[in-house]
């Protein structure tokens, strides 16, 4: 990922950008880091298909990091965090950025914290992405003739927001309840294998 500011200036401009709040709005809620979202809903808020999550979980891409798969029969948890970045891929994506190029963006993206990840804004030209901390960087990227189209972290975060609030969580230590057989069926194969 390119940067339009120098890694000495970096603080500089986080400070600024924090200081007139973010680039595209006001002040994001914060999320609770136990709180989980299933697959299906993961995919549903970030505008996928599962098979994208599968494959981009399974390579690496975006895991899950409230509760990774763990053989047949367990569930993803999916964070705010990751469904976000789910769907900055996403949008990536559907402009033309390679995959490549959204890998090294994603690592660097893992870097920072959510409220970090809430003020940038990701300028891309088709080949390559720049992370913006402040409207001057982004009209300097796009007067030098480099941004093409960007994407506002902090936009986006509000999307994912309100698709989630209609949608199911899971809560990290609901995983015993998830265990325990909620029909006669699952019941049956359990006490079968218990004896």
């Amino acid at each position: 990922m390119s940067t339009t500011s120098e890694t000495g200036e970096q603080p500089a401009a986080r400070a600024a950008a924090a200081s007139q709040g973010l680039l595209f709005g006001d002040d994001l809620t914060e999320q609770d880091a136990a709180t989980g979202y299933r697959g299906p809903t993961a995919c549903r808020a970030a505008g996928i298909t599962y098979r994208q999550l599968d494959y981009w979980a399974r390579t690496g891409l975006v895991e899950p990091t409230v509760r990774p798969a763990n053989g047949s029969g367990t569930h993803r948890l999916y964070s705010f965090r990751d469904i976000l970045v789910l769907k900055v891929v996403k949008r990536l994506l559907d402009t033309g950025v390679s995959l490549q190029q959204i890998r090294t963006a994603v690592s660097h993206l893992r870097e920072r914290g959510v409220d970090d990840l809430a003020q940038i804004t990701l300028m891309s030209d088709g080949a390559s992405v720049y992370e913006c901390t402040s409207a001057d960087e982004v009209i300097d990227l796009v007067q030098g003739g480099q941004g093409v189209f960007g994407i506002a972290v902090g936009r986006v975060w509000r999307e994912v927001e309100g698709s989630l609030a209609e949608l199911p969580t899971e809560r990290l230590g609901d995983e015993e309840s998830a265990s325990t057989p909620t029909d006669e069926l699952a019941a049956r194969r359990r006490a079968r294998s218990a004896g």
